[in-house]
């Protein structure tokens, strides 16, 4: 069996074109800014959420891991739960209050509250 009829991780199977390769696309992995520098904004959303109100905290610029690792100090403080990709942190229920307290008090100097 030739290399370009193996499928791989993604579901390919076959290609016809003859300059077909299996790459990976290119990950840019950002390093995190530290959190005075962050400039996060703090929303409440409710669009395409059944009615529900979501706390939903944007503008994160660094690596995955530490996006997730910010949602949970997050959801952990405010004792609710949502999830954390696409550089976006979404918390349950209306915590703006809360989630810029905390913001705040772990030197994320620039976080602003809107909407």
């Amino acid at each position: 069996m030739s290399k370009k009829n193996k499928p791989d991780n993604r579901g390919f199977v076959y290609s016809t074109d003859p300059n077909f390769s299996f790459e990976e696309a290119p990950q840019n992995n950002q390093e995190t800014l530290s959190p005075n520098l962050q400039k996060l904004r703090v929303w409440l959303d409710s669009k395409q959420r059944a009615g529900k109100v979501v706390t939903l905290i944007t503008g994160f610029i660094g690596t995955e891991n530490d996006l997730q690792e910010l949602g949970k100090k997050l959801k952990n403080y405010c004792g609710t739960g949502g999830s954390a990709k696409n550089n976006e942190i979404i918390i349950q229920g209306d915590q703006r209050e809360k989630v810029l307290q905390w913001l705040l008090k772990n030197a994320y100097s620039n976080s602003k509250k809107a909407g």
